[in-house]
């Protein structure tokens, strides 16, 4: 089996060719040309991907790279995915984000290759009902879920036009210690280790009443495979079904090196949205059903692990 990843040098992307070269599949990523290394998440299983230089916005690229690796499954993982940033990029995160799995789509039709679209609890906004599931309305509250729901739409479309497998995993927030310094969870658990150290005075944070539903990447990724592994292509929410403030936590990642979170943090303006999502929280019921998938990684756990590895990672 061939599979071909974008964001491969990503959070997800990483733990997905892990996984896939793991399951014995030829893996191949797209990855942007770049005047400075950026495969740190892959540098250990370097040797064993076979690596493209492509954007997702260039179409010529990623025909090319279709055509040229013929995959049996094409994982569309790559996107501009940082939220608060998508305000102020807003149409480079459309052609990114929107246009790009456009592009992907336009590449694998016709080709027989399955095909998988990183969709996004973003989607859900300005919460329809709680919790959300397959069914939930959208109503996307930044850039960057416009152009995530566009993405979707365009993975049914395609399904439903060109009879393709075509399917959407619709994840909530899901973490690691490979998560990106700017992502709010990671900035906590580094920003503790590094005052636990000595190393940084204070913490600046935005809207810390905000409630997410956090999971454990690997976990997630293992969800992924399992859409693309099922007889017919559908959508399928990935989550844990809690929900915690920011604040929360705060609490168990300070907590976890015996700091309090409140000498340390201070609220800075620039950091809120213009438009907040107050909270997030899903239903998997659907892929427990059907794919046999739960999160077993809760947020407790998962911040106090993300907290032990940037300790650990300073100590190097």
């Amino acid at each position: 089996m061939k599979a071909l990843v974008t964001g491969c040098s990503g959070q997800d992307g990483s733990y997905l060719c892990e996984l896939l070269l793991g399951k014995g599949y030829e893996v191949h990523g797209v990855i942007r040309r770049s005047s400075s290394f950026n495969t740190g998440r892959i540098d250990h299983i370097f040797n064993q991907l076979s690596l493209h230089y492509g954007d997702l916005t260039d179409a010529s690229s990623i025909r090319n790279i279709v055509d040229t690796v013929k995959p049996d499954e094409v994982y569309n993982l790559g996107a501009q995915s940082h939220v608060r940033a998508s305000f102020d990029i807003p149409v480079y995160t459309a052609e990114a984000t929107a246009v790009g799995a456009l592009n992907l789509l336009e590449a694998v039709k016709g080709t027989g290759a399955k095909f998988y679209q990183a969709s996004s609890s973003e989607l859900f906004g300005k919460v329809q009902e709680i919790p959300q599931s397959e069914t939930t309305p959208f109503y996307p509250r930044s850039p960057y879920g416009v152009a995530k729901q566009f993405a979707f739409a365009s993975t049914v479309n395609y399904r439903e036009s060109y009879n393709m497998f075509a399917c959407n995993g619709i994840l909530f927030n899901h973490e690691s210690p490979r998560r990106g310094e700017t992502f709010v969870t990671r900035k906590i658990t580094q920003a503790v280790a590094r005052i636990y150290r000595g190393q940084q005075d204070k913490l600046f944070l935005g809207n810390l009443d905000a409630k997410r539903d956090w999971g454990y990447a690997p976990e997630y990724v293992e969800g992924m495979w399992r859409m693309m592994q099922q007889d017919a292509p559908d959508d399928y929410v990935l989550a844990t079904g809690e929900t915690h403030t920011i604040k929360e936590f705060l609490e168990v990642a300070f907590g976890y090196l015996g700091l309090r979170w409140e000498k340390y943090v201070e609220i800075d303006e620039r950091l809120y949205r213009p438009a907040e999502v107050d909270l997030l929280v899903g239903d998997a019921s659907k892929a427990n059903r059907v794919l046999g998938w739960e999160a077993k990684t809760k947020m407790r756990q998962l911040a106090q692990l993300m907290v032990e590895a940037d300790y650990e990672l300073l100590a190097k």
